[in-house]
């Protein structure tokens, strides 16, 4: 794999970093910011879920920048976002200040989920292109990880404030992903399709695959000819509609799962177990390093057995442990460390499969001239649920108990078995140009 190639897709993944830790940092500081402005359970409700609702406004928006104003810009307005909302949330001096820089920041997470694997995607060759934009996913739960990490530390050395330095300190990769961008170039597919700075394009291509980048100039000038000769591409029309099912429905398993209300509430689902507060805060750094180790055995696998098998393997191993776990929430038993081994083979098995494959996959199937519209679709309908799995989550734990609600999540899971088995096509080995002909109706 040619260095820059990876430069650059390791850079542009960094706003997948900036997305995990954005999305669980909160886990560690809701307690104590739910204290400091003494806020109400409906309150505190809103404080969590704040950021998710600009998560879902900045995936339905991701590709009007992306598209209208390039991948490389639009991916420089997300680093601002992070670095805005990092510094201003921690210094916040009222709810109101905190709620809106929370809500800057979903902005950012939201469009980095469209735009960053949607640039990755079009700089890799068929052969390496699941490796790489599978970066981002690794780069999300490397966030996770670094911020869990981040929140056990500060916790532990206490102080009143503690929360603002949880938050404040992302401030750093927000520089630096700010910083590294400028030596990215513009997606090569996106100027030749804009009919922009060919001579970049061209030499973007040359370093990606020096032998084929000819080939695949002509292949993209090709079906972009045939497209413009075609009336303006609408993405709701009757020859998407399998590529749309599948983004859609992959989506919303990937939430539905419930993988967004444990990294969310870990530290509350393993005092609800019995352990103690700092174990809890203990078992999220476990959680987010098993998380990031089978996110890597995941890329490694990825090009190698495909999207489809790992999908199997791992539905398989959720829908085990999501029953046990569930079963233990109705029968306590005396050890919560039972729990925990549960979830962090929960973790295992959703890394290696939906967190891996679910931005590697939905960038796959749309054509060109439609795919940052796609990917805009599966980002939104993903946090969409994500909101209000996240939202929900609370009220029906309090009020039906954790045992009910991981019920239904292995409920979920048994469906989307049935869907991997009966719709998932492979995507494995196979040129973006060529998905476009097999998927799309014509």
């Amino acid at each position: 794999m040619k260095k820059p190639l990876l430069f650059w897709s390791i850079v542009v993944a960094l706003g997948g970093f900036l997305f995990g830790f954005d999305t669980a940092v909160i886990s560690g500081a809701e307690k104590s910011i739910q204290a400091y402005w003494q806020l109400s359970s409906f309150q505190h409700g809103v404080t969590m879920s704040v950021a998710l609702l600009g998560t879902v406004i900045g995936a339905a928006l991701g590709s009007l920048p992306s598209d209208k104003l390039g991948r490389k810009r639009t991916l420089i307005i997300i680093a601002f976002l992070f670095l805005i909302s990092s510094a201003a949330t921690a210094l916040a001096t009222n709810w109101a200040m905190f709620l809106l820089f929370r809500f800057i920041g979903g902005l950012g997470v939201g469009a980095s989920s469209v735009t960053a694997p949607i640039y990755i995607s079009e700089i890799s060759s068929a052969k390496n292109r699941g490796r790489l934009v599978a970066l981002f996913q690794f780069n999300v739960v490397t966030g996770i990880l670094i911020s869990y990490l981040s929140n056990y530390i500060i916790g532990v050395a206490g102080g009143d404030h503690s929360w603002r330095l949880m938050l404040g300190i992302m401030v750093i990769p927000s520089l630096l992903f700010l910083v590294l961008l400028r030596f990215v170039p513009e997606s090569p597919r996106w100027l030749i399709l804009h009919n922009r700075n060919m001579d970049d394009a061209k030499n973007t291509l040359r370093i990606i695959d020096p032998g084929k980048y000819e080939e695949e100039i002509a292949t993209i000038l090709k079906t972009n000819e045939e497209n413009k000769h075609k009336p303006q591409e609408k993405l709701f029309s009757s020859k998407y509609r399998f590529p749309i099912f599948l983004a859609v429905v992959f989506a919303i398993f990937n939430q539905v799962s419930g993988i967004n209300a444990i990294i969310y509430y870990a530290p509350r689902i393993f005092e609800s177990s019995g352990l103690a507060t700092d174990s809890s805060l203990l078992s999220s750094v476990a959680i987010g390093s098993v998380n990031l180790l089978f996110t890597l055995l995941a890329i490694s696998l990825i090009d190698k057995f495909g999207r489809r098998k790992l999908m199997l393997t791992g539905t398989v191993g959720l829908i085990i442990t999501l029953g046990v776990v569930a079963y233990l929430f109705m029968h306590p038993s005396s050890n919560p460390y039972v729990i925990v081994v549960l979830l962090l083979a929960y973790i295992a098995f959703f890394a290696m499969s939906q967190g891996a494959c679910i931005w590697v996959f939905i960038s796959e199937i749309f054509p060109n001239t439609v795919r940052a519209k796609g990917q805009t679709l599966g980002s939104l309908t993903h946090w969409v649920m994500a909101a209000v799995i996240t939202f929900v989550f609370p009220v029906i734990s309090e009020n039906l108990g954790e045992g009910i609600i991981f019920f239904f999540f292995c409920c979920m899971m048994i469906l989307q078995l049935g869907f991997v088995v009966k719709y998932m096509p492979e995507t494995k080995g196979k040129s973006l140009e060529e998905l476009e002909t097999n998927l799309v109706l014509h």
